[in-house]
């Protein structure tokens, strides 16, 4: 459990770096981080509980396909559309984030 704590607290001080309006994908902070998969990012995401860890901006992170992952009852999924709209991230009509605009490549990288 030490391990995974230790992990996951790596992911997250990685998610706290994307600037807002700004997204990335689950692998890309796999990659950034090492040591882990796409998945395991994920799992890390869907750790956090509403309010536990509220400097983690967890809706910058997205699917590779430039999409929200479906979250259990849609509910998140809404909230994480609505959140990203507000930081000025614009969806097309598929639901897809344009990466060459919006993304973040990782932090010693430029827009």
């Amino acid at each position: 459990m030490i391990e995974k704590t230790k992990l996951y607290e790596r992911i997250y001080a990685m998610v706290r770096r994307i600037p807002p309006g700004k997204v990335t994908t689950y692998g890309r902070i796999a990659e950034l981080v090492g040591g882990c998969t796409a998945r395991m990012v994920g799992y890390a995401m869907a750790a956090l509980k509403r309010g536990t860890a509220p400097d983690v901006p967890w809706q910058r992170v997205i699917n590779a396909k430039g999409r929200i992952s479906v979250h259990g009852d849609g509910i998140g999924n809404a909230m994480q559309r609505t959140i990203l709209e507000e930081e000025g991230v614009v969806f097309d009509a598929e639901g897809r984030v344009d990466f060459a605009i919006f993304g973040w490549p990782g932090p010693d990288e430029p827009y």
